[in-house]
């Protein structure tokens, strides 16, 4: 892995520069204990180095892979890729990560495949966006260690998700901003509105109502374990097929959400990424009744 910067401004550290360009700290004190190498010119040399102003800088890093995470073939639907970044829409059911009760066969685990397939030095999928089991939908993926620093760093003005989601019931107002604390409750999978949780904001429009349901886009404004399942079962209006949080199971057999649409500022070239997938057909079905 490769990467070279052009120093603009006046004299300055390879460590300011780095950290300038929106390298992570915890990347550069890799670097500084042996993980990577950084060239001013043609020779190695410290973070500490002074850099020169139009003088190129060269980060050279060792290729990424893990042996414990198993490459596992197909199931993988690709909607953007580029050096950096893997943008995949996830079939609900599937597992994101490898745990203890499923190592083989994540959606890791199908990235990992698809790198080693397609000739990828680095082998480590680093998941930026992780949904829920039974959540379909966009998720981004940062292929190396260098990328995942750098959206980490990326300001959440520059960061939006959307989701789609059918709530049971008519909401009253057509656009509206949930603003409740989430928490939980001792070691319980469950979360819940409680005033000494953490804070966490949902605003959402609906879109169309079918019966007695409603289907709704849903915007983040932070990212809370169970976000918008929590919230909309806070008003009332759970998701259809939540099992955990009280849903209808009649017409959907897991949560009615799919992330639908992603738009971020690529801190590599400054340029605005967006994306967005349709509905899966177990949604698309219950908006037909």
């Amino acid at each position: 892995m490769e990467y070279t910067w052009t120093n603009s401004e006046i004299k300055q550290t390879v460590k300011k520069l780095l950290l300038a360009n929106g390298l992570s700290q915890r990347l550069l004190n890799q670097i500084r204990r042996g993980g990577g190498e950084v060239i001013v010119g043609t020779k190695p040399c410290k973070l500490t180095t002074m850099v020169a102003c139009n003088q190129a800088v060269i980060l050279k890093l060792p290729n990424e892979n893990n042996d414990d995470i198993v490459a596992a073939q197909g199931k993988l639907t690709i909607l953007y890729e580029d050096k950096n970044w893997l943008i995949v829409d996830k079939i609900a059911g599937m597992t994101t990560v490898p745990g203890p009760s499923n190592r083989e066969t994540t959606l890791v685990n199908y990235v990992k495949g698809y790198l080693v397939e397609s000739g990828s030095d680095d082998l480590v999928p680093h998941i930026i966006t992780r949904l829920d089991r039974f959540t379909s939908g966009i998720v981004l993926i940062a292929k190396n260690k260098v990328a995942q620093g750098m959206i980490d760093k990326i300001d959440r003005k520059d960061f939006e998700k959307y989701y789609l989601a059918i709530v049971e019931g008519n909401l009253l107002s057509g656009h509206a901003i949930i603003n409740k604390p989430i928490g939980r409750k001792d070691s319980n999978i469950r979360r819940e509105v409680m005033s000494g949780g953490k804070k966490a904001i949902t605003e959402y429009w609906v879109k169309n109502r079918i019966g007695d349901n409603s289907l709704v886009m849903v915007k983040l404004h932070t990212g809370r374990t169970h976000q918008i399942r929590v919230h909309f079962d806070s008003i009332g209006h759970p998701l259809l097929g939540d099992k955990l949080y009280a849903g209808n199971l009649d017409r959907m057999t897991r949560q009615a959400l799919h992330a639908f649409k992603l738009k971020f500022l690529d801190p590599f070239t400054q340029k605005y990424i967006e994306v967005e997938c349709d509905l899966p057909e177990d949604m698309l079905q219950v908006l037909k009744k």
